[in-house]
């Protein structure tokens, strides 16, 4: 009975340590992954990073450690891009949509804040200095994604005051 306990430890110890090496070579190959909720890093060990700030209208907002030398569209790339806005029973169309990006920089040499704003329609080509621009270390990105209203939006703010103004004359008549 004594041997078949030190089997069982034997094998279980195996299989917990084959577990274990499985998991750090999939971490030590990843490219992306979280170090907590909202905390991204993006650049590998060893490598000089900056720590970004990504905020609004992205799939996965949070703070981002990147490679330095990353451009915005790139860090918005990380974030998997804009967020989209879809319900069950429909997809929004992205032509319609204007998408602003504001980038914060405190300027330590003169101690004020610079605020970059780049605007553009989803089905026109990227502003000229967005490809360019190279975001530094506690930059605040913060990005949002407008649209205009369309026929179910008026519909959805009309629709119920009709039916309070309906319901409140039909009251009044039953009285």
């Amino acid at each position: 009975m004594k041997y078949i306990y030190i089997i069982l430890f034997l094998l279980s110890s195996l299989s917990i340590n084959e577990i274990v090496q499985a998991q750090q070579r999939t971490i030590q190959f990843s490219q992306q992954f979280r170090l907590a909720e909202g905390i991204v890093r993006i650049a590998e060990p060893g490598v000089i990073a900056d720590n970004v700030n990504l905020w609004g209208d992205v799939n996965a907002p949070g703070r981002y450690n990147v490679p330095r030398g990353t451009t915005l569209h790139e860090l918005i790339s990380y974030a998997r891009g804009p967020a989209t806005f879809r319900t069950g029973e429909s997809t929004l169309d992205w032509s319609k949509l204007r998408i602003d990006v504001k980038v914060s920089r405190f300027n330590e040499t003169n101690s004020n804040e610079e605020v970059f704003n780049f605007r553009y329609r989803y089905d026109e080509q990227v502003p000229h200095g967005m490809r360019q621009f190279v975001v530094y270390e506690d930059d605040i990105v913060s990005l949002e994604v407008k649209r205009r209203p369309n026929l179910t939006d008026y519909l959805r703010v009309i629709g119920p005051i009709a039916s309070i103004a309906a319901t409140t004359l039909l009251v009044i008549d039953r009285l």
